[in-house]
Parts: structure tokens; C-alpha cells; sequence
């Protein structure tokens, strides 16, 4: 068995059960062609919460070497937007090709398969093509679900290090634990190297991984999932010092857009918790850089586990036969707007980075409008599967190849309120945003009653930051085009839910 785990009691039934399943799957599908040894392998890397913020992204004040090398011969999607900015739903979304509405994931707890059991996820169909299908660290989001911890169908062997919580990547050394150099809530600075925190140990079951599966003569799907940069921003002190205090800057648009409806806003828990505020209060200048610098270190260090990934598999001579794909679950703010983190429906949420690296392809730039719900049909259009259902996402595999293909030209993302729905507060309103080429248009609509509540419209032509909400005192040509995108909007959710 190739790089497996051990479990406790439970987990170790709960993995039986689920392998079961999943070899049931396999019999279902029986007829399906399997792929031969000269099958293209797929090394599937996911980041969490990495908003468009690196050196190949024309963001030359992060240190991104090893993902800057990786967009240097891969195709570059430089407006790819996820379908909910927050892990859960983002996540679950991308890997069943379904959106949010369609699988009823809307928050952190839900398992997808609670709501749709026989859904065929993006792995599993590979494992069903006669793959071996393995994961390592965080991929599906699903560490609270007692009943699935990961989704055992989707693997051939168990998955590793995916079944935890942000809150537990503690630094473990032997002998003394160096002092946290970092005072600011949410943050942690020690000396420490870089399997002390989950991403450095990762990196290495993936290198292990890698020389294992170079030695199996059955092409692999590897999906390796890292932790950072989410918080806590807790890098090694030689990541943050890639970023001196003194060339940390200040959020450039720190205040709410003018006439932006409240529901459109949130409380910023996930960072704003660690500080003691009083209502009213914000957090101070000193704090907001530290955060800040402690997030572009999180990038550095997590650019630098996947460069040994990368490093691997170039020296297996792994990487003329593998497609690499490199993707965040969403974006992320850092101040702006007066947000911290993610579950909006902003620009800076909803962006992430997305790279398809392909044997022997030209490297280039797409500026197209794409969604991550966009992955599954590309793979499987790039490795000649044929995907089980009809999936909600477009095969890019074209327009990857160079080839031109015509888009859909729109993304469309969505969030809830409250941001976080549990039984205690359950959910009342859902934000759907349309994302076009110039113009981004939300509409917060009642929930179950679909009355909607309020609207923003940003012309980023005019306003990239989106700084103003355009719908809160519209003219006449202003009016128009609400009009027309609400129209738009309509039809692109009635299509989906077809």
C-alpha cells in the first residue's frame, strides 16, 4: 500500500467502510476504459486562502520563486474567481464540478455527500479511469464531519494529515520551543524549521509519496493540500524576514465602499477575535502591518514547501509525464474594505490563483473570465476521461493548449448571512454576485423567499478597488445597466439550476 497512515479506532472502521464504497464505485463503473501506463499523472496542489497576491501576478513585493517558476511554463489564469469564499463550499463545489446551490453546501459542517451520497468527485473519476488516486493534507474541507473525515471514496489509499483543525498547526521541535518574537494576536514568530508546522511535514509525505508512485507503473492523481497561508500566520522567522517591518504598508482602501448595504460586510471573527476590542473599535496600525507581514511570510513559506514538491518531481523524472495544478479555495482580505479574512462577495475574496501546468505547453497568460468549477471538466478533457453527470463547470483543456475556445465571459460567486449559518443563527440571506469583464453586480436575496434585499453594482474599469457602490444612488444610465445585469444574473442562476 502506498504511504499510508495510522488511525485510531474509529477513523480505521470509518476508512473500511468508506473503502468498501468505494470499491463498489469501481465495479459500477466497471466498463469505463482504464488508463494505460502512458496516462498523463496529475500532481493537484491546493493553497487555502491565498488572495491573487504573488510575483507572477505582478505583485513584485512577495516572494514567490518556486510559484512564479511553476507560471513560467504553465498556463496563467489571471481572473479565475471561486463559487463561495469560504473553505467548505469552495472546496466541495470544485471537487464535485457542482455549485453551491446545487449540493446544498453553503457552510462549514456539511458534508456534500450528505446531500448528494452518489456524486462522482473529481479524483474518484480518476480512480475509476484506473488511477491510483491519493491524498495528502487538506483537499476536501471536511475535518468537523465525524461520519466522512475527508471522503474515503475519492482515494486509493488513506488520506494523510487532512483531518484537523488551522487551530492545532502548533510548532513542534525537539528539545526547547523558541520564544514567539511576534506580540500581535494571530501570529506567531519563532525560529523554527519548516516541518515544526503541518506544510513542512507535507512537503515531505509528498516527496515520499512521489518516489513511491515513480516506481508503480499505474498513473497517479496526487492531490497535496497545504495549510497556509490562513491563519495563524505562523511561518518560520526566515520567511518573515523576507519582509522587514518598515516595507509593510497599510491597507489602501481601509473603509467600507460608500453606500455599501451592512449585509454586504461582516464581523472579520477569524482575526478580529484575537484582539480584545470594544465596540467601535478597529484594530491599531502597528497590529494591522504585523498581520499583514505575517501573511506574506505565510505565502513565502508555503511557496517554498511546494517548490520541494516541484523539485521532486522533476528529479524522479516525473515532470514531462505530470500536469501540475495549482489553486487557492478563495481569496482574502487583509484591511481592506475594513474586512479581515474572507466570506464576502468582494473582488479580494472571490479572486484566486490558478495555474495548469501541461507537459511540452507554451506558457501563457488567459485573461478570459474562468472559475474553479472550471477544473474538473479541464482535467478530464486534458487526460481524455469522460466525467460521469453533467457537470456545472466548462473544459478549458482548449484554450490550455493553446487553442481558441469561446467562454462564458462571467464568473458567479456567493456567500451567505450570517457569513457563518449554524443552528444557533441560521441562515436567512444569500449574496449572488456576478462577476463580468467590467462590472461586478451582488444581489442579497431573502431566504426562502428570494425577496431581494439590497444590491451593489463596482465598475471596475473606474474603480478596480471597488470603493463605491454604484447602486445606492443610480442614474439613469446607471439604472440601465443594473437592469441588464440583473437580467443576467436571472439566467445564469435559472441555467444552473437546470
Amino acid at each position: 500500500m502506498l504511504h499510508g497512515t495510522r488511525f485510531g479506532d474509529q477513523e480505521s472502521g470509518l476508512m473500511q467502510r468508506y473503502i468498501g464504497l468505494g470499491c463498489f464505485v469501481v465495479l459500477t463503473f466497471g466498463t469505463t476504459a482504464l488508463a494505460n501506463e502512458d496516462a498523463r499523472n496529475v500532481l493537484f496542489v491546493a493553497v487555502d486562502d491565498m488572495r491573487v497576491e504573488l510575483n507572477c501576478y505582478g505583485q513584485t513585493h512577495v516572494h514567490s520563486p518556486n510559484l512564479d517558476r511553476l507560471a513560467a511554463r504553465a498556463t496563467l489564469f489571471e481572473r479565475a474567481y471561486c463559487q463561495q469564499a469560504v473553505c467548505n463550499p469552495s472546496r466541495a463545489s470544485l471537487l464535485t464540478g457542482l455549485r453551491p446551490d446545487t449540493i446544498h453546501v453553503w457552510d462549514l459542517p456539511t458534508h456534500f455527500r450528505q446531500n448528494v451520497p452518489d456524486v462522482i468527485t473529481l479524483p474518484q473519476i480518476f480512480m475509476i479511469n484506473g488511477y491510483h488516486t491519493q491524498c495528502i493534507g487538506k483537499i476536501f474541507h471536511n475535518w468537523v464531519q465525524d461520519d466522512y473525515q475527508g471522503d474515503a471514496p475519492s482515494w486509493s489509499v488513506p488520506q494523510v494529515m487532512h483531518y484537523n483543525s488551522h487551530g492545532n498547526d502548533h510548532a513542534l521541535v525537539e528539545g526547547d520551543l523558541p520564544p514567539n518574537l511576534s506580540s500581535t494576536p494571530r501570529t506567531e514568530l519563532r525560529d523554527v524549521p519548516d516541518e515544526a508546522y503541518f506544510d513542512g511535514r507535507i512537503a515531505n509525505l509528498a516527496k515520499e509519496a512521489l518516489g513511491e508512485l515513480s516506481l508503480n507503473r499505474k498513473p497517479f492523481f496526487l492531490a497535496v493540500g497545504f495549510w497556509k497561508p490562513h491563519a495563524q500566520f505562523n511561518a518560520p522567522k526566515k520567511y518573515w524576514d523576507l519582509y522587514p517591518e518598515d516595507s509593510i504598508n497599510l491597507p489602501e482602501n481601509p473603509l467600507p465602499p460608500s453606500g455599501v448595504p451592512e449585509i454586504a460586510l461582516h464581523d472579520s471573527r477569524e482575526i478580529k477575535r484575537g484582539f480584545k476590542l470594544q465596540p467601535g473599535e478597529t484594530i491599531d496600525d502597528s497590529s494591522v502591518k504585523s498581520l499583514r507581514r505575517g501573511y506574506y511570510a505565510a505565502i513565502s513559506y508555503v511557496d517554498a514547501q511546494i517548490g520541494k514538491v516541484l523539485d521532486e518531481l522533476e528529479r524522479l523524472g516525473l515532470r514531462e509525464n505530470t500536469i501540475v495544478v495549482f489553486w487557492s479555495d478563495h481569496g482574502y482580505h487583509l484591511g481592506e474594505h475594513g474586512l479581515w479574512a474572507k466570506t464576502s462577495n468582494f473582488e479580494l475574496d472571490t479572486q484566486v490563483p490558478l495555474m495548469i501546468a501541461i507537459p511540452g505547453q507554451q506558457p501563457r497568460r488567459v485573461d478570459s473570465i474562468v472559475e474553479l468549477l472550471d477544473i474538473y471538466p479541464t482535467l478530464c478533457g486534458l487526460c481524455g476521461l469522460s466525467p460521469s453527470g453533467d457537470l456545472q463547470g466548462q473544459d478549458l483543456s482548449k484554450l490550455c493548449l493553446g487553442e481558441q475556445q469561446p467562454l462564458k465571459n462571467y464568473a458567479i460567486s456567493q456567500h451567505t448571512r450570517p457569513a457563518y449559518p449554524s443552528a444557533a443563527t441560521p441562515l436567512t440571506a444569500i449574496g449572488y454576485s456576478l462577476r463580468t469583464n467590467r462590472f461586478r453586480y451582488t444581489e442579497w436575496r431573502s431566504v426562502p423567499s428570494g425577496e431581494i434585499l439590497a444590491c451593489e453594482l463596482y465598475d471596475h474599469q473606474l474603480d478596480s478597488r471597488e470603493t463605491m457602490n454604484l447602486a445606492n444612488e443610480p442614474d439613469d444610465a446607471t439604472t440601465q445597466q443594473i437592469d441588464e445585469l440583473k437580467s443576467q444574473l436571472q439566467q445564469c442562476l435559472t441555467a444552473s439550476s437546470d
